[in-house]
C-alpha cells in the first residue's frame, strides 16, 4: 500500500519512518518532507501544498490513507476536503481543530464539560485586560487566542511582563489575527506532562506518555520554544495517573465533542499540569502529535502503525492493543543559530550518524542544496537515544550528537533532568 504524510518537520519524519517499517507499506509519500525523508529509500518527498493538489495526488496514486502532521493544514480544513472527495484521512475536521486553533473555544468547552483546567477570562479590549491583570496579580498566564506556532503563550512572573504581553498581542498586533483576542488565566504550578491519544470519534487509544522541555536553555531557562527535547515514558504518569487522566480529561473531551455535534477524530494531545497533590489539570489541547514528543514515542512503538491508523479511520480503536519497547527513548533537539527568534538558514550539516539499535536521528529544518545537507529552519534535527534507563538513553543521544556539527548549533545538555531527579528523589 501507498501512504501520504503531510508536513515537513521532525514529527512527520518520525511518523513516515514508523509507517514505512510495515511490510504492507511500499512507499510513504511526504508532502513536502525534508532532507531526512529525502534520504530514506522507503520515503518519497513530493512538492505539493494546496489541498486540491494533495487530494488529486492521493486519488491518482491510490493512496490508502493520509496522515496530517501540522496544525495549519488541519485548521485550513484538509480533513473536510479529503473526506468530501471520498479519501481516507486521519485527523480532525476544521471545526474539531478549534480545540487547538482557538484558546477561547477550548476554555469554554472545558468549562461547559467540567474538564479540569485553570480559571480564565477572554478579552478583546486592552484596557479591560489590563484592569483584570491588576485585579488578579502575578504570576499569571497570557495567551493569544489563535495559532501562533507555539509562541503565543507568555507565563508572566511579574505584572510588568503580563501588561507587556497584552500590549504586544492586543495593541501591538505582533501576532496578527492570532492575538486579536487574548485569554488570561491563572498560573498553575507543578510538573507538566504530554498525554497523547488517538481518537476515532468514540474511542480513545492512549500512546506512551512523554514529557517535553519548552525552554531554550539548560535548567528550564531562556525563552519558550516549540520544544527542545522530550522523553518517553514520563515517570510522573503512573498507571493510576494514566487511568485518572483518561477518566477525567480524555473521555469527557471525546464525549463532549460528540455531544456538541463536532465529532473528534485524529490525534488529541492534552498538555497537563500535575500539581503537588497529584491533581491533573489541562493547560491546552493540541489536535496533532507533539513535536518533539512524536520522535521518542515513535521510536518506542513496536506495533504496525499503518494498521493502527487504519483501525482509527474505521472507528475500531477499542479493539487495538499497542506494543511498546520497554526502554526509555530520549530525544534532543539541535536548533539553528538564532533560534527561536531569527533562525539562520543555509549552514552545512556534517556527521549525521547512521541509525543504530540505540540511536536514530530525525530531520526537521533540513534540506539538500545540491548534494550538501543544510539547515532550513529553527529546529534542525532531533536525535533519539534508547536504553533501559533514562541515564543510558541520555548517554546514547548525546554520544550521537557528538558526531554532528553545523555552524551555530545549539542544544540543551540536560534533557530528561526531571525524570532523573524523580528517580534520585
Amino acid at each position: 500500500m501507498k501512504l501520504l504524510v503531510v508536513g515537513s518537520g521532525g514529527r512527520e519524519h518520525a511518523l513516515a519512518w514508523k509507517l514505512a517499517q510495515s511490510p504492507r507499506v511500499q512507499t510513504v509519500y511526504v508532502a513536502p518532507g525534508n532532507g531526512g525523508t529525502a534520504q530514506d529509500a522507503r520515503l518519497k518527498n513530493i512538492e505539493l501544498s494546496s489541498l486540491d493538489d494533495l487530494a488529486d495526488f492521493a486519488e491518482a496514486e491510490q493512496v490508502a490513507f493520509t496522515l496530517v502532521g501540522p496544525e495549519a493544514p488541519l485548521a485550513a480544513g484538509i480533513v473536510n476536503h479529503f473526506r468530501s472527495r471520498g479519501l481516507k484521512v486521519f485527523g480532525p475536521t476544521r471545526e474539531a481543530a478549534q480545540l487547538e486553533s482557538s484558546k477561547d473555544f477550548a476554555k469554554a468547552f472545558m468549562k461547559r464539560h467540567g474538564i479540569p483546567t485553570a480559571e480564565y477570562e477572554t478579552f478583546t479590549d486592552a484596557a479591560a485586560a489590563h484592569a483584570y491583570l491588576d485585579a488578579k496579580g502575578a504570576p499569571i498566564v497570557v495567551k493569544a487566542d489563535g495559532l501562533a506556532a507555539g509562541k503565543g503563550v507568555v507565563v508572566a512572573m511579574s505584572l510588568e511582563e503580563a501588561h507587556e504581553a497584552v500590549d504586544m498581542m492586543l495593541s501591538g498586533n505582533k501576532l496578527g489575527d492570532a492575538g486579536a483576542r487574548v485569554v488570561i488565566e491563572e498560573f498553575l504550578d507543578g510538573e507538566e506532562a504530554s498525554f497523547i491519544v488517538m481518537v476515532d470519534g468514540k474511542h480513545a487509544l492512549a500512546l506512551a506518555s512523554s514529557q517535553d522541555h519548552k525552554r531554550l536553555l539548560d535548567g528550564d531557562r531562556g525563552p519558550n520554544t516549540g520544544g527542545m527535547g522530550a522523553y518517553s515514558p514520563a515517570p510522573i504518569i503512573t498507571p493510576q495517573m494514566h487511568a485518572r487522566v483518561m477518566r477525567e480529561i480524555i473521555m469527557p473531551t471525546v464525549r463532549g465533542m460528540e455531544n456538541d455535534g463536532i465529532r473528534f477524530t485524529g490525534f488529541l494531545y492534552a498538555g497537563l499540569m500535575i500539581d503537588k497533590d497529584g491533581n491533573p489539570r489541562t493547560l491546552e489541547f493540541n489536535c496533532r502529535m507533539g513535536d518533539p514528543e512524536t520522535q521518542p514515542i515513535m521510536a518506542r512503538l513496536k506495533s504496525d502503525f499503518s494498521k493502527v491508523v487504519e483501525q482509527a479511520i474505521a472507528g475500531t480503536l477499542d479493539t487495538v492493543e499497542l506494543d511498546w519497547d520497554r526502554r526509555t527513548a530520549l530525544g534532543v533537539v539541535l536548533a539553528a543559530h538564532g533560534y527561536p527568534d531569527t533562525p539562520r538558514k543555509g549552514d552545512r550539516i556534517n556527521g549525521v550518524p547512521e541509525e543504530t539499535a540505540h540511536a536514530v536521528t530525525f530531520h526537521a529544518g533540513t534540506r539538500f542544496d545540491g548534494d550538501k545537507l543544510v539547515t532550513s529552519g529553527g529546529r534542525v534535527l532531533c536525535v533519539v537515544g534508547l536504553s533501559d534507563s533514562v541515564r543510558g538513553a541520555q548517554q546514547a543521544a548525546y554520544d550521537a550528537i557528538n558526531q554532528i556539527n553545523f555552524e551555530g548549533m545549539q542544544y540543551r545538555r540536560d534533557i530528561g533532568h526531571r525524570a532523573l531527579a524523580r528517580k534520585q528523589g
